[in-house]
Formats: C-alpha cells, sequence, structure tokens
C-alpha cells in the first residue's frame, strides 16, 4: 500500500473526523477539497498558483488523458507529475462517468464498454484492466477502480446490475493492478436504493481496498437524497481508512459530506464558476458581469485575502469578463480556489476545537446563495 491515513481526531457531535493523509507526493490535511485538473491542467492555473494556494492533491481524468495526448506518450514522458509539471499528489478517476456521460456508446456488457469517442467519433473499447493499464501509465498517487454510474432518475433493475457489474469489475481492477506506488480504490454505486448501496459497499469492503469512493451522487438527484444515502453508506465503510465523495464541491454539500464522515471532495465546480464569472464570497455567490459592479471600486469580498481581493475591484474584474480576457479567468479561478482552500482550512480547525456544528451553522447564515 501506498498511501497511508491516520484519523486524528473525531467529531463528538457527528461523523466527522480530521485525519492525514500521506501520499508518495506530500502530505494531505483532511478534510480536503481537490480541484480537477481533467486534462493534466487546472484550467487557468500554473503548478506553481496551485502551490502559492495550498493546494496539494489534484484530480486528473483517465478518459480524457488516454484520448488525448494518450497514455503511453505521458508514461514515456515519466508519468503525470513530469509531464505537467506537478510536484503534488494526483487521483485519477477511471473514466467510467466520462464514457458514459460524453462518449456514443455502443456496447456495455460485463466484459467492457465499446463506445465512440466524443473528440473524433473513434472506436474504443475500455474494460477494468484497460482502465488499470491506463491509470498506471499516468502514474498517478491514488487510482479508482473501473465502474459503471447510473443516472437519475432510472429504475432499479439498470442500478442493481450497474452495482453488480461495478461489483465484478472492482474485483478484476484489483487482480490486476500491480503498481507499487499507486493506491487503488473502490468505488460504492447503487444509487438511491437502501438495500444496494449497502450490500455494493459491504462487498468492497471485503475486498480490501486501501480507500472508498462514493460514486453515483451529484447526478441530478435532490440534495437531501444525497445526504440520505451518505447517511446510511458512509457507516458501511473502514473507520480507518479515507472516505471520498466523488464529484462534490459546492460549499454547502461539502460541509454536509464532512458531519457524515467523509474525508475527500472533487468538483470542477469552483473552476468552471470562476471561468464563467461565477464567484463564491464569504455572502455567497455573485455574477461578476452583473450591471450593478460597473462602477463598484471595493474588492471582489473585503473578508478574502487571496491575490485577486487584495488587488484589483469588482469592476475591474467586471471589465475584464465583459471584454473576455484572459486574466478574467486566472483571476476568478485564483479567488475560487483560495475560496475553497480556507473553506477547508476552517472546517479543520472547527473539528480540531470540536465546533464543526457551529461553525456550520456560522457559515451558512452568511453564504447566501
Amino acid at each position: 500500500m501506498s498511501i497511508k491515513f491516520e484519523v486524528l481526531k473525531k467529531s463528538k457531535k457527528t461523523k466527522a473526523r480530521l485525519g492525514k493523509l500521506l501520499t508518495p507526493h506530500g502530505v494531505i490535511d483532511t478534510p480536503v477539497f481537490m480541484p480537477v485538473g481533467t486534462k493534466a491542467t487546472v484550467k487557468a492555473m500554473t503548478p506553481g498558483e496551485l502551490e502559492k494556494l495550498k493546494v496539494n492533491i489534484i484530480l486528473s481524468n483517465s478518459y480524457h488523458l488516454y484520448l488525448k495526448p494518450g497514455h503511453t506518450l505521458i508514461a514515456k514522458a515519466g508519468g503525470l507529475h513530469k509531464f505537467m509539471g506537478w510536484n503534488g499528489s494526483i487521483l485519477t478517476d477511471s473514466g467510467g462517468f466520462q464514457i458514459f456521460s460524453l462518449g456514443k456508446l455502443n456496447k456495455i456488457s460485463d466484459e467492457g464498454v465499446f463506445f465512440n469517442s466524443h473528440i473524433d467519433g473513434s472506436k474504443h473499447f475500455v474494460d477494468p484492466e484497460k482502465a488499470m493499464e491506463i491509470q498506471m501509465a499516468l502514474g498517478s498517487d491514488i487510482a479508482m477502480a473501473f465502474d459503471e454510474c447510473s443516472p437519475y432518475p432510472v429504475g432499479r433493475y439498470q442500478v442493481e446490475t450497474a452495482a453488480q457489474r461495478t461489483l465484478q469489475w472492482a474485483k478484476r481492477c484489483k487482480e490486476v493492478h500491480n503498481s507499487p506506488k499507486q493506491s487503488l480504490f473502490g468505488i460504492v454505486q447503487g444509487g438511491a436504493y437502501k438495500d444496494l448501496r449497502i450490500e455494493n459497499a459491504r462487498k468492497l469492503v471485503a475486498l480490501d481496498f486501501p480507500g472508498y469512493a462514493i460514486g453515483g451522487l451529484s447526478v441530478g438527484e435532490p440534495k437531501l437524497l444525497m445526504y440520505e444515502v451518505l447517511d446510511y453508506t458512509v457507516p458501511c465503510l473502514p473507520q480507518e481508512k479515507p472516505r471520498y465523495l466523488m464529484g462534490v464541491g459546492a460549499p454547502q454539500s461539502i460541509l454536509e459530506g464532512v458531519i457524515r464522515g467523509v474525508d475527500m471532495f472533487d468538483c470542477v465546480l469552483p473552476t468552471r464558476n470562476a471561468r464563467n464569472g461565477s464567484l463564491f464570497t464569504s455572502s455567497g455567490k455573485i455574477s461578476i458581469t452583473n450591471t450593478k459592479y460597473k462602477d463598484d471600486l471595493t474588492p471582489l469580498d473585503s473578508e478574502c485575502h487571496c491575490y485577486t481581493c487584495k488587488n484589483f475591484t469588482k469592476a475591474y474584474l467586471r471589465h475584464l469578463y465583459m471584454s473576455k480576457e484572459i486574466l478574467s479567468s486566472i483571476l476568478g479561478t485564483i479567488h475560487n480556489l483560495h475560496f475553497m482552500a480556507e473553506l477547508m482550512k476552517n472546517i479543520r480547525l472547527a473539528l480540531q476545537e470540536d465546533r464543526i456544528l457551529e461553525y456550520k451553522e456560522e457559515f451558512l447564515s452568511k453564504f447566501l446563495v
């Protein structure tokens, strides 16, 4: 096992926990939010800027990197870390979600998936063994088992079939995964069906992965339903191993996940929002392109100490976005990722001081959406 995870403290009133995750590329304090660098880059950020923001783990997508530039080229370059000039930790997802959501599916079976590339229509086949080949070539610190993610809403038969297939694929991934410097996480599926989730989680735990992810959420279901699924899924996962909620990045949802015992989160939300002019502030999200900011010479957020807020006004930022200047994406992304880093730091501090519920209430009372 190439990662080590330690629970340092447990909340007295919730299931939240404070921890440390050690990978071959550094120590990560948990709970943690992982910015998404889909195609070997966090959009609008250099690795140096990420380091300044104290980001120490990012996520990249094996589906996109397999299609372009190709995992074999990245392996020749010395792996994903060297290829993109990033010294921190990297988690790669298996590409399963992207195969089902982006590619034109030709056929899915217990063996694997035939699909057409969303880029050029070329035909491809990915199975658990191929997913492991790709991720081992990329050389990420944490790889994800190949899974089938059910959409929402969908009937029980389809969800059950996907969950059973995910379990069988997880076994095959574990059998062929042999990278000593990479840890493989299993992914729990089962949609919003309690019995399917619990059964899938228990069988995955029996396979003894170094960590576990909860997949198939944040795919269109109501937030309250997502929290309900977490309520009965997270307790099925081992206390001594990291738990990762895939694709969740809204501050409110992160707080709800933390108090239910989740340690890791990722989402394109902060970076994608930044490029579209939707910026997080201590009082909620604002759309900086709104006309009311045209003559506003105050900082974006008076409570924020990021580079953007210390040096630029709302009026200037609006001007950049309205002019479609590249700098708008850079400054917006710096701010939103700083906001997320501060949120996670404050969550960890609140856990250390046994006041996570109080912090949640305080944060949400100001963060109006």
